[in-house]
């Protein structure tokens, strides 16, 4: 092979990188750094489930304590989800990845509802198409923060959709990136065994 037959290969990456860049994928809603919310700094305790008389209450990790409005206008509070592993999905309503991923989170909600909390993070769209997002792909079992602003992408360091952090039962981050349907699965089960 010579050298000349080589340098487009070496140029595609590049290419491939400038034609996302410029249909705004692998963006944040405003991309300055923030180093992410991680460890498991207790803060606050979470209130017991309800029908549970007796349960003991449950310490809430640095990387948990955050809130937002849902997507239909509900607030919700991440302390909710301390004391198990929990997903936190960060989405694009117009992203095709993230529409190929969605088939994907509504059958692990469904298998591992009670085991593993799960909270869509939207952005880089309107409310409206947020909403036809979850509406289109059955999400609505699950909730999704509106955050529009990027609030929540800059704490927790998100380059690009579609991402996940996944948080062990401390609230430690086990994993923060791009996951296939595959590889996804097999972490749920790391996280949940």
């Amino acid at each position: 092979m010579t050298s000349g037959s080589r340098v487009p290969r070496l140029l595609l990456p590049l290419a491939l990188t400038a034609v996302l860049a410029a249909a705004g994928c692998g963006t944040t809603p405003d991309a300055s750094p923030e180093a992410p919310a991680t460890g498991p700094s207790p803060v606050a305790a979470a209130p017991p489930a309800s029908g549970a008389a007796t349960a003991e209450a449950v310490t809430v990790p640095k990387t948990l304590t955050f809130s937002g409005t849902t997507l239909d206008g509900k607030r919700f509070d991440a302390a909710s989800m301390a004391g198990k592993p929990a997903i936190l999905w960060f989405w694009a309503p117009w992203c095709a990845t993230c529409a190929s991923e969605a088939q994907s989170l509504s059958d692990i909600h469904d298998e591992y509802a009670d085991r593993l909390g799960i909270l869509g993070i939207a952005s880089l769209g309107s409310v409206p198409e947020m909403d036809d997002f979850v509406a289109d792909f059955q999400l609505a079992k699950m909730p999704h923060l509106n955050d529009k602003a990027g609030k929540l992408w800059k704490r927790f360091g998100i380059v690009q959709q579609s991402w996940y952090v996944m948080l062990d039962r401390t609230g430690k981050v086990a994993y923060k990136g791009y996951l296939d349907d595959l590889q996804l699965t097999e972490k749920v089960k790391e996280l949940t065994a």
